[in-house]
């Protein structure tokens, strides 16, 4: 693995677990081994050498299926209607929605993400409130009680989630404990909730969970889901929206 580092600086955890032909979980447990004697540092969904990523792991993520996400976030333009508050999460996908919605006015957007906040105020007739607290700097927002206590004061119309992974037994799943528990804080309080997530994401092994399927809406995906997650959604009345 230190190997395959040196030799470009970030992997993620499904190109190493294929490249070596074990689990996932496995590449995970070498991989906090190595980053508790300091030899690799651990990202959103992979691993780099310290000090060697090349740009911000928000930044990567921004770019990961930036196609299929731009054209996600332009089907949920839908769901959003002029008036309405909306609760978005600090995802990448959300953050290219809050930029689909720059022409739509009389909205109030609620948010944890530093990115997000900055796409807002430059949107006329918008309203911002930003969730604050300690700033993650993978991905650049804030997690923990202080955000979760100030959004448990609203009580959005639509509340649009990014999401890790889509389990169909499972449900959501993300891969960050503290995200995860942030999302889980924002459904009790939500009229109405959107997941937005690419294809890629179906069937993927989140290990920690966020929602069921009951507690969602709506899921805006750029292609058909596999047969047994449509299956879950119909059964939970989730409602698939997918890109023209």
């Amino acid at each position: 693995m230190l190997e395959l580092l040196g030799q470009r600086g970030h992997w993620s955890i499904g190109e190493l677990a294929d490249r070596f032909e074990v689990s996932e979980e496995t590449i995970r447990r070498d991989v906090r081994q190595l980053e508790q004697t300091g030899r690799v540092r651990k990202i959103h969904g992979g691993v780099c050498l310290p000090g060697g990523v090349l740009e911000p792991p928000y930044r990567q993520r921004l770019r990961d299926q930036a196609d299929a996400k731009q054209r996600i976030a332009e089907r949920a333009v839908a769901l959003v209607q002029p008036g309405m508050t909306l609760m978005l999460d600090s995802g990448t996908t959300t953050l290219w929605l809050a930029r689909a919605l720059g022409q739509m006015r009389d909205l109030t957007v609620i948010t944890n993400s530093i990115e997000i906040a900055a796409q807002v105020l430059g949107h006329p007739g918008q309203r911002l409130f930003v969730a604050g607290g300690a700033v993650d700097l993978d991905y650049h927002a804030a997690f923990g009680s202080e955000p979760i206590d100030y959004c448990r004061q609203f009580a959005p119309d639509l509340t649009v989630l990014s999401m890790g992974a889509v389990d169909a037994a499972r449900g959501f799943l993300d891969f960050d404990a503290g995200e995860a528990t942030f999302k889980r804080s924002l459904l009790p309080r939500a009229r109405r909730v959107a997941v937005l997530c690419d294809a890629t994401k179906f069937n993927k092994p989140g290990f920690v969970h966020v929602a069921q399927f009951g507690d969602v809406q709506d899921l805006v995906t750029d292609r058909a889901p596999p047969e047994d997650i449509a299956a879950a959604a119909a059964a939970a009345g989730t409602a698939i929206h997918l890109v023209d």
